[in-house]
Order: C-alpha cells, then structure tokens, then sequence
C-alpha cells in the first residue's frame, strides 16, 4: 500500500510543479445562468473540430495543447442555449473562463439529424461506459406510488429491477442491493429506506443529479460489486430565493434555496409523513394504522473561498418511529418499539491547482443505526454501521492525448451488533480499517479512438488482512458523427455483506477470517447511436462472474459457533462463524436504451434480457439455480409530453400562449415473473406412530401437513406488467406557481402475484389436497398532491 500512496503523491507533486508556467490552454467553469447551479456534462468544444471535453461534477473543463488558429470555444448542453465565447492570448493559461447558459424553449417541431448530432455523439464518447445520468427533473416526471421517488426512478432504467411492489431496493444486472455503492455529495451511505424499504431516503426535489453506473466503473470507484449510485443535491441558487412545497398524502416536504451574496449559496430541505397525525388520528382507522412516521433533511452550503477553491458542507439525516400494539384495544397490550435511520456529513474542499490539475477532498462521516425493543419478552437489539473516511481525487489533464485520475481513501468502519433476550446474547463489534489508492490513465492517440487503464488498491484490515490487486480497462471507438462503440473489463471487489432481515433494517458484517471478500468480473461491450437532435441509442452486452458470494443462511442457529456462556448463563456470540454460504454465480445479459430528450414528446423505451445463476455448496443440493431477483425478459417505457402542445401538433396548429399547463405522464413496464420453488409433494405425516387415517377422518388431532420443497427456484410466477399515470396542471403566476396533480399506480388494477401460499385442505376432502393462494401485490392506487414553487 505505502509504495502506490508515495507513488501518487510524487506524481501531485510534479503535476504542480509542471504546472506553474501556465501553457496553450484553457480551463473554466459552466453554470446555469439563472440559478448559478454548476452544470454537470455539459459539451466544451473547440468550434470547426472534433475536439472537446465534458465537465465533471463541479461543473469544470480543461482543454490542453490548443492548435495554432484556434479562435472559438462553444459550449452546450441539452435544453440550454449554447453560447460561443472569442479566445484571446489573455485567455490562456491560468484565467478561469466562465460560461453561463441560459435554459431554451425547444421547438415544437421535430428536428432531424444536423451538424449538432456531431455534439451529442461526442458527449456519449465522453460518458464512461454503462454509465446513465438521471435529473431531479426527470424523476419527478416519472409517475410513482404516492410520491417520486428516487429509488424507484432508476428501476424504469434497463439493467436495473425491483424484487417487488413492495420495495424500493434495486438488483442491477444481476446483483443484489448490498452490492451498490450509494453515495450523497461524496458520502456513503447504508440502509438508504424508509417506511421498511417502501420508500428511499433520498427527498428528490433536493437533487440535482443522479449518475448510476451499472458496471465497467473506473478505478475511483470500489468496495461493490455491481453499481455506484452517485447523487449530487443542488448546491443552492447563487442570484435569488427560490422554494418548493408539496404535499401529498403520504408526506408534507419545503425545500428551500438562499443565496449568499458573493460567498455562495445554501440549500435545505424537510419531509416528513404524517398518517399519525392525519388518518391514525381517525376512530375507526386507529386500529389499523400503527402509529408509524419517518423524518428527513437535508443542508447544503457552498462558500466560494476565491476563483480557484470552493468549500461545500453537507449534511443529511433521516429516521422511522415505529410503535406498534400487537393488541390496539388493550391499554396495557404488548407492544413493539422500534426506530432507524441514516445520518451523513460530508466537507468537500475543491480546488483548481493549476489550469489543468483539478482536486477534490473530501471528510465524510456516515452513520446506520437501528434499535428494536420487545420489553414484554425482554428482548432488545441495537444494529449500527459507523463510517469515517478521507479521500481525495485529483484529474491531470497532462496533454492532447494524455489525461490522468489519481486518488486515495481511508475508510474506518465501526460495524456493531447487540441482541440481548432471557437466554442468548450477541455481542458482535469490530473496528476495521479499509485503505485504497487508484490511478488511471486515458490515452487519446487520434480523435475517433481512447484508451484508458486503470489500477485500483485495496488493503482491508480486519482480523485477517486482505490486500488485492483491481485492474479498470476501457477502449473506445468513433465510428463517425453518428456512431461509437466501446468495450470495457475490469475486476471488482467488496469487503462489507449484509445480512437481509424482512420488516426490520439489514446488518451489516465485513469481510474477516470466516468471510470471505467477494469479486466480480466485468465484461462489457456497447454501441451507441444518434438517430436525431435529442433521440439517442445505446445497446450493450454483458457478461458479469461473481466468486465468493456470500448468502445468508436461514437456518444459521444450527452452524453459528457459540463462545460459551457469560455471567448470565446466556449462550454467547462474538463472531460471524457460519453466518453466510459461500458460492459462485453468473450473470450474462443485453440492454438497449432508446431516449428522446427533445420535442412534445419525451422519455425513454428500455429494454433488457437477463440471465443470473448461483452456485453454492450448502443450498439446492450444489446445483446451480436463479436466484429470485432474476427476471428474464423487462420492457420499460416512459413518456411525457404537454397536452396542448401535443393536440396542436397532431391537428397542425399553433398552441396558444399562455400560463398555464396539463402534462402527462405514463410509465410502463412489463417483465417475465421471478423464479419460485414450487412443491414437488404434499402429504400427512403423524406426530404419534400409531396415528393414521382415523385421525384425519375424526378431525385430525395426531396429523400433521407437509410440503416436500422440489429444486430452488425451477418455476417462475405470472409475468408482471403495470401502468402508472400521472395528470399535472401547472399555473404559472407573477412570482410562483402551483401544481396540482393526480396519480395513478398500476392503473390497470392488474393483480402481479407476490408469493403463492400452500394450505391445508385435506380435512375437507380426507385426501392429500393442498390449498393455493395467490398473494397480489399493490392493486390500483390513486393519490392526489399539490407542488408549489416560489
């Protein structure tokens, strides 16, 4: 670990001082003009050429070893107008070129392929492979269950699918929840639902951009095997207070933007439910509503400390409260109380070296907690994951061709887990320690091809230490104006599990002497086409193998080793022994995208094929079976248009202007239904060994109904299909504007089967005759709200 780490502050240090002569180039920033929001993506191209660059997170560009001539630089980004800017001698070097774009109303009328589509191709050269980038904006639009929601959103996206109606956690191609890296502004974080998995943490009218990368990620990236959901939340409106509220009947949430003169901006905001308040509160509900809420913030600044270094702090906390009578008429019934939550901070120092060297640094903190309490039975558990980290990530645009990553992190887990009951107490804390360092390289040897290589370090301390090796390969090619492809590999490797719990939050164990790390490789292969202004393709294949898998094991207490007793007389845990099976799978899939980002009419059609195997020792006899995530076959659509807008076009007319609006939105999905392991028999077994027949014919008192389990997983349920709708109407006045809307999930009432249950109705019939149940999952769900914006 130490050569790589003084191997890249070497490399920092001469970069610097490379760079104190400034050379032939230039460097600067792209804002949003009316919020002063840094624009993430945007194109930066040298006019009458091919060649350009895309700003990163914060909004920054630079372009290195300039040719002789060069005049202009233009700048663009989708629903911006683009704006050109003269270069002068003065410009170059070290002066930090600002670009402020002002949103555009796009045409009604479709657009065909222009000299533009040369723009959009090179900004899906620029985009790392299988990496997607959704807005606040866009998950707003998307109907959902009660209220957007983030979680939620990505899984219109192919590649990425829910286990139910039920929950919002996401599988992406093939993996499991626990394998996506979740980050906010920086952060990592754990457990990210609400409402036991209903809902995810994350408030989405304070995000500004999601960027999900489904696999292929660059070296910067590691600790998951699957994905890296990155959120960015607005940094907060620099020329003017703005706000939003909306209620809806599941929550009340403001958020709220407040300039800071010339030191920055600041951005807050709030959530919280409130069926305790409102529909618990009602007689006839109290019994059937628990007394259940959840709470959630967030606080952003951004201080501009000069022209080159700005300082971001971040804060998010959220939390459940659960109450629940087991019997609500009894005043003095059992009860369960039961609370969790998310708490993150993050300081983010970023800084511009020189006019080619870019760093951010960050100190982040994060923290899972959970506390369940039985007091009836004495029965009480605490679950907690602490993560204290420093990072850093540094870009060195060297040359023309060459262009550098580099960086490090210190990770400091704290994962804690205490059961306390009347005879067995669980005692399992560790402190971990998970240093990495990265470096990666692209190399540009002409303009149609890329290169980049990539080598990740991970030394993970625990009571045994690991130390391995990832290496990130990449290779893209231009095809022409209209056409790339890209190909990409990598290894992947994770040293923290969970240990999924239905109802109650998920714990969380790392990597030690009886766990195994987990790896995954990578293989990726994508073509990507503009079929016009504003309608893209991108088609990709995949090939993804998983080792040491670790899956929870059901009936643990049978392998789990105990450390004896304490002064109690209570059995005693301490470790994690025979906790988890450990196996292998595979995953092998194809996805293809097709989004439209202009015109009346926009959305995306997403479709995805997808094949996931596991293989362990302990589970389905050795032999090889889906797991249940697995779907092989999903269609996503969405679509969202203005009406009037929509009716003039169809009629050829002009729509009246004015300020008021109705859009539309529908979200569609359809996919083939999750594996099951059905029964392969059924039959009455005695509890005495006389008991018979006559048992079951005098009402079965010494007989018992079983199942025998056939393969794991060897059937699959009715194919799943759902339509959601949403119905908005916008009215703009002077300085706000309110949006009233309705929204309807699975509109079509269809009944997608959960889970099928197996009863006895032998007593009936004196025969071996199980009863089948089909359990649906959400029916037609209607829900009314109303945003406003100040």
């Amino acid at each position: 670990m130490k050569p790589l780490l003084t191997c890249l502050i070497l490399l920092f240090t001469g970069a610097v001082q490379a760079e104190l002569i400034p050379g032939n180039s230039v460097s600067g920033f792209v804002y949003d003009k009316e919020t002063g929001e840094a624009l993430i993506g945007a194109s930066v191209l040298l006019s009458g050429t091919t060649r350009g660059t895309s700003t990163n997170t914060s909004g920054f560009f630079a372009l290195t070893d300039l040719p002789e001539g060069f005049r202009t630089l233009e700048v663009r980004y989708i629903g911006y107008r683009p704006a050109k800017r003269e270069i002068t001698a003065a410009d170059l070097g070290g002066k930090k070129l600002i670009f402020n774009l002002s949103p555009d109303q796009i045409s009604l009328k479709e657009v065909v392929v222009t000299a533009d589509s040369a723009g959009t191709i090179k900004k899906l050269f620029d985009t790392p492979v299988s990496q997607l980038e959704i807005t606040g904006i866009e998950i707003r639009k998307i109907p959902q269950i009660v209220e957007p929601d983030l979680l939620r959103s990505l899984q219109t996206l192919p590649g990425i699918v829910p286990a139910s109606d039920f929950s919002s956690q996401v599988y992406v191609r093939g993996g499991t929840p626990d394998q996506n890296l979740y980050m906010v502004d920086g952060t990592d974080i754990y457990n990210p639902e609400h409402a036991f998995g209903l809902f995810s943490t994350f408030n989405t009218d304070a995000i500004k951009n999601v960027v999900i990368s489904k696999g292929g990620f660059g070296a910067e990236y590691g600790g998951r095997l699957s994905s890296v959901v990155d959120v960015t939340n607005l940094d907060g409106n620099r020329n003017q207070f703005t706000g939003t509220a909306n209620i809806s009947l599941l929550s009340a949430k403001s958020t709220v933007q407040i300039p800071l003169g010339r030191y920055g901006s600041l951005s807050g905001s709030l959530r919280r439910t409130y069926f305790d308040k409102t529909i618990g509160q009602i007689e006839s509900l109290k019994e059937k509503v628990p007394d259940y809420y959840f709470i959630d913030g967030n606080l952003k600044a951004l201080i501009d400390l000069n022209e080159t270094n700005k300082l971001t702090v971040s804060y998010f906390g959220g939390r459940d409260y659960l109450n629940f009578k087991f019997n609500p008429d009894a005043e003095e019934s059992d009860r369960m109380l039961f609370d969790w939550g998310n708490k993150t901070g993050s300081l983010k120092w970023l800084s511009v070296l020189s006019p080619t060297l870019f760093a951010n640094f960050w100190l982040t903190a994060s923290q899972f907690d959970s506390e369940l309490n039985f007091k009836q039975v004495n029965f009480t558990e605490i679950n907690k994951i602490r993560d204290l980290t420093v990072k850093g990530n540094l870009e060195y645009a060297w040359s023309q061709e060459h262009s550098l990553r580099f960086g490090f992190e210190s990770k400091f887990l704290k994962p804690t887990y205490l059961s306390e009951s009347s005879d067995v107490y669980v005692d399992i804390h560790d402190s971990r320690t998970h240093l990495s360092g990265y470096i990666q390289e692209q190399y540009k040897p002409a303009d149609a091809w890329l290169f980049e290589a990539g080598l990740r370090l991970d030394h993970f301390v625990a009571d045994k230490t690991f130390t391995d090796f990832s290496p990130r390969l990449v290779a893209k090619y231009n095809i022409d104006d209209l056409q790339n492809i890209k190909l990409s590999a990598g290894v992947y490797r994770q040293y923290i599990q969970r240990v999924p719990r239905f109802f109650i939050g998920d714990i969380w164990v790392t990597s030690d002497q009886y766990i195994p790390p987990s790896r995954s490789n990578h293989y990726i292969l994508g073509y990507e086409r503009v079929i016009s202004d504003g309608v893209t393709l991108q088609a990709e294949v995949f090939y993804k193998t998983y080792r040491n898998l670790n899956a929870y094991k059901k009936f643990f207490l049978a392998d789990i080793v105990s450390e004896g007793h304490d002064d109690q007389g209570r059995t005693l845990y301490t470790s994690t022994r025979g906790l988890f099976n450990t196996g292998n799978g595979t995953s092998t899939g194809f996805e293809a995208l097709l989004k439209k980002d202009l015109g009346i009419a926009t959305g995306w059609i997403g479709y995805t094929y997808s094949s996931t195997d596991y293989t362990f020792g302990g589970i389905n006899r050795g032999k090889t079976f889906h797991p249940r995530h697995d779907r092989s076959h999903t269609l996503n659509g969405i679509l969202n248009t203005e009406l009037e807008k929509a009716w003039a076009a169809l009629w050829g007319t002009t729509p009246e202007t004015k300020n008021s609006r109705w859009i539309l939105g529908v979200n569609f999905v359809y996919s083939t239904g999750q594996p099951i392991t059905t029964p392969a028999s059924a039959y009455l077994a005695g509890s005495l060994p006389d008991s018979g027949t006559d048992g079951l014919e005098e009402g079965g008192g010494n007989i018992g109904f079983s199942l025998y389990p056939g393969e794991i997983n060897a059937s699959r349920l009715p194919d799943y299909i759902r339509a959601d709708i949403s119905l908005t109407w916008e009215k703009r006045y002077e300085t706000w504007s309110m949006a009233p809307y309705l929204q309807i999930f699975n509109a079509g009432n269809r009944q997608n089967v959960w889970f099928i249950t197996y009863s006895d109705d032998s007593r009936e019939t004196t025969q071996v005759s199980p009863k089948i149940e089909k359990v649906s999952m959400f029916p037609l769900i209607p829900t009314i709200g109303i945003t406003f914006n100040f």
